[in-house]
């Protein structure tokens, strides 16, 4: 099985430090100040490991 991505939108920040890091993987809603997910099935690991770790708030699921 395929691992997926997830933001907690409740617990976002809004920093946008995903966003930053992996743009083709994470989007920024501005009307509502916080990131969202545009590929759920993930894309490039590395980057997405590296998203998760750079994010303050701990919103960001990578798992299967």
């Amino acid at each position: 099985m395929a691992k997926e991505v997830t933001i907690d939108q409740e617990e976002c920040l809004g920093c946008e430090a995903c966003v930053e890091i992996c743009p083709d993987v994470f989007g920024f809603d501005i009307d509502l100040g916080k990131a969202y997910v545009i590929m759920e099935e993930g894309g490039d690991d590395e980057c997405i490991e590296e998203a998760v770790g750079s994010c303050p708030a701990g919103c960001i699921s990578y798992e299967e």
